[in-house]
């Protein structure tokens, strides 16, 4: 089974002079739509743009791809995503949570997390497990989205 714990954080006092790191997704381009003030939510990553990818790098763009629909921050980077696991029949376990119980989404949301993770080659079946505990706090983000929320 793989454990996909969300990446490191790193330090981005001097983001402006770091390299840029590879686009994963549409990440930026949902950005762009976002800030103009199109409301569309970001498509998947197409398939061509993910051949020689491992599937825990297929299954990694797939959740970069879904984004809250009130913050322009995609749900793994929100740290969402607590835990995605692959077994051996390749079916994924995800366990995830919401930024409240109260989320306009908490309906909706697992099932968007599913649907793209099903689209990707190779995957058999998903499981998707929505819990409340621990209950998410700002902390979980990715140093990458506390950035362009402000909160660094």
């Amino acid at each position: 089974m793989t454990d996909m714990t969300p990446p490191k954080t790193e330090d981005v006092s001097e983001a402006p002079n770091a390299p840029q790191r590879p686009m994963v997704g549409n990440q930026h381009q949902y950005l762009d739509g976002f800030l103009s003030g199109e409301d569309k939510p970001a498509e998947a990553a197409p398939e061509s743009e993910l051949e020689g990818e491992t599937l825990d790098d297929k299954l990694l763009a797939a959740l970069r791809s879904i984004f809250d629909p009130e913050i322009p921050v995609n749900i793994y980077d929100l740290g969402l995503i607590y835990d995605c696991e692959i077994d051996e029949d390749n079916k994924v376990y995800v366990t995830m949570t919401l930024t409240t119980p109260n989320c306009p989404v908490a309906e909706t949301m697992p099932g968007e997390v599913e649907g793209r993770l099903m689209a990707v080659e190779g995957v058999q079946d998903v499981d998707v497990n929505l819990v409340w505990d621990p209950p998410w706090t700002p902390e979980r983000m990715t140093d990458e989205a506390k950035l362009e929320l402000g909160f660094l």
